[in-house]
C-alpha cells in the first residue's frame, strides 16, 4: 500500500502540531544546511524555501535558483518541525513565526516561516557572528559622530533587506568599544550577539524575554540604561515611549521602514490623531538627533553598498520640523553637506561615483532626481576629464624641454 502523500487539501494542521519531538530525524534540517553553507559561499544574503518550489537565495540582490530540486508539501512540513522543534505548535495556530537559527559558530541568521497557499514557506537571512565595524561598512564620518550622543533619538530607516540592522550593530558595537555604558537592546528576534567589552550589554528578545515593544521599553526605563536598541518602533505607544526615553537623558536607537528624512518624520507624526500632532511633533523637533535612510545599490565588482541620506540635527532642521515645514528639510539637508556632513541620497550617489564605487547608470537607477543627477555626474565628468588633460599637457611640456 502507498503512504498518501501530504497536501495542502488533505492534512490536519491541528493533528500535525501534535508531534514528539524526540521521533525528529532532522534528514531535512541537515540538508538546509547544506543549502544554507551554499548561500554564504556564493555571497547570498537570504535564503528562500517554499513547498512547491526551488531552493532560491538571493545574491548581489538577485533571486538565484540553488538547485533543480523542488521542496515537497510534506518536507515543508518537517522541515518546520525540525527547525521549530516545540514552537511548531506556535506556526501553526498564528501561521507565521520568527526565530534566530545557527548554523555554526561563525554564522546565524534571522528566520520566518510562513504558511502559504501550497505550503509552508521561509526565509533565512543571514546575520554574521562577526559584527562589521563603521569602518568595514565605509560608512559617512559625519555618522561617528552620533555615537558619541548622551541622549535623543536616531533612526535608521529603509526598506527590508536594505542593511538596517548591520549599521546598527556596528554602531552599538562602536560604543560597545569606546564607552563604559549600558545598553539593553530590545529585538524580534535578536540578530547580532555581543559581547561585553567596555559596555555591558542586555539584549531582549519579544516573545522570548519580553511581551512586546512598548512594554519592554516601559521597563528598560527602570533599568538604569544609557543606550536602548529597539529593533523597530511599529506602532504608536513604541515611538510615544521612545520619545520619552529620549527626553529623559536616554540615547535610543530604532528603525522604521521609510524612504527618506522627510517621509520618516510624517510617518511619525501621521501614527497619532489629529489632535496630537502638534504635541508629538514639538516633542519630535526636541528630540531626534539623525535619521539614516539606507538604500543598497549594486558596486562595480557586483557586490552592494549602501548609499545613506543623512539628516543630523542642527538649528534649521529642528525649526523646519518644529514650523511643519517638512518639504523644505531635503534642501536643508543638501545645504548642510559641507558643514554638517549631511547628504541626499543623490549627493551621496555621485560621491559612490567618483570613488569609483557604482557606475554612472546604477547612480541614475538609484536617484531620486534623474535628469538632476545626470547633470551631476556630466559636470563631474567634465571636471575628471579636464583634469587628465591637464596633466597630459604636463607631460608632454616636460618631454619637449627634455
Amino acid at each position: 500500500m502507498v503512504d498518501e502523500v501530504l497536501t495542502p487539501e488533505n492534512v490536519d494542521l491541528e493533528q500535525e502540531k501534535e508531534f514528539d519531538v524526540r521521533n525528529l530525524e532532522f534528514k531535512m534540517d541537515k540538508k538546509l544546511k547544506l543549502y544554507l553553507s551554499g548561500l554564504i559561499e556564493h555571497g547570498g544574503s537570504d535564503l528562500h524555501i517554499k513547498s512547491g518550489s526551488k531552493y532560491r537565495g538571493r545574491i548581489h540582490g538577485e533571486m538565484i535558483p540553488l538547485s533543480d530540486e523542488i521542496l515537497s508539501y510534506q518536507d515543508g512540513l518537517q522541515l518546520a518541525k525540525e527547525v521549530l522543534k516545540g514552537r511548531f505548535k506556535e506556526l501553526v495556530e498564528k501561521k507565521s513565526i520568527d526565530f534566530t537559527y545557527k548554523l555554526n559558530e561563525k554564522f546565524r541568521f534571522r528566520g520566518n516561516m510562513f504558511f502559504q497557499s501550497d505550503g509552508v514557506s521561509g526565509v533565512f537571512r543571514v546575520i554574521p557572528v562577526d559584527i562589521p565595524t563603521m569602518e568595514d561598512l565605509k560608512l559617512p564620518k559625519s555618522i561617528h559622530k552620533l555615537t558619541d550622543l548622551k541622549r535623543g533619538l536616531v533612526l535608521v530607516t529603509g526598506p527590508t533587506g536594505s542593511g538596517k540592522s548591520t549599521t546598527l550593530a556596528s554602531i552599538i558595537n562602536h560604543i560597545n568599544k569606546h564607552q563604559r555604558k549600558h545598553i539593553i537592546t530590545i529585538e524580534d528576534p535578536v540578530e547580532f550577539v555581543y559581547k561585553d567589552m567596555n559596555s555591558l550589554i542586555n539584549q531582549r528578545a519579544i516573545g522570548q524575554d519580553a511581551l512586546d515593544f512598548s512594554t519592554a521599553l516601559r521597563a528598560a526605563l527602570r533599568e538604569d540604561p544609557d543606550v536602548i536598541l529597539v529593533g523597530e518602533m511599529r506602532d504608536m505607544e513604541t515611538i510615544e515611549t521612545a520619545m520619552h526615553a529620549a527626553e529623559t537623558g536616554h540615547l535610543v536607537l530604532s528603525t522604521l521602514h521609510t524612504v527618506d528624512a522627510k517621509d520618516t518624520i510624517n510617518r511619525i507624526i501621521g501614527m497619532f490623531p489629529g489632535n496630537e500632532q502638534n504635541k508629538i511633533r514639538m516633542s519630535l523637533a526636541a528630540t531626534l538627533q539623525g535619521v539614516l535612510s539606507q538604500r543598497l545599490v549594486k558596486t562595480v565588482d557586483g557586490k552592494r553598498t549602501a548609499a545613506i541620506e543623512i539628516l543630523l540635527r542642527n538649528a534649521r532642521i529642528e525649526s523646519l520640523i518644529a514650523d511643519s515645514r517638512d518639504a523644505e528639510i531635503t534642501q536643508a539637508i543638501e545645504e548642510g553637506k559641507d558643514i554638517y556632513g549631511m547628504q541626499t541620497f543623490d549627493q551621496a550617489l555621485v560621491d559612490l561615483y567618483a570613488q569609483g564605487r557604482i557606475t554612472k547608470e546604477e547612480a541614475i537607477l538609484n536617484a531620486t532626481n534623474r535628469s538632476d543627477i545626470n547633470m551631476k555626474l556630466d559636470e563631474l565628468n567634465s571636471i575628471k576629464h579636464g583634469v587628465e588633460d591637464i596633466e597630459a599637457s604636463k607631460i608632454d611640456l616636460k618631454l619637449d624641454e627634455d
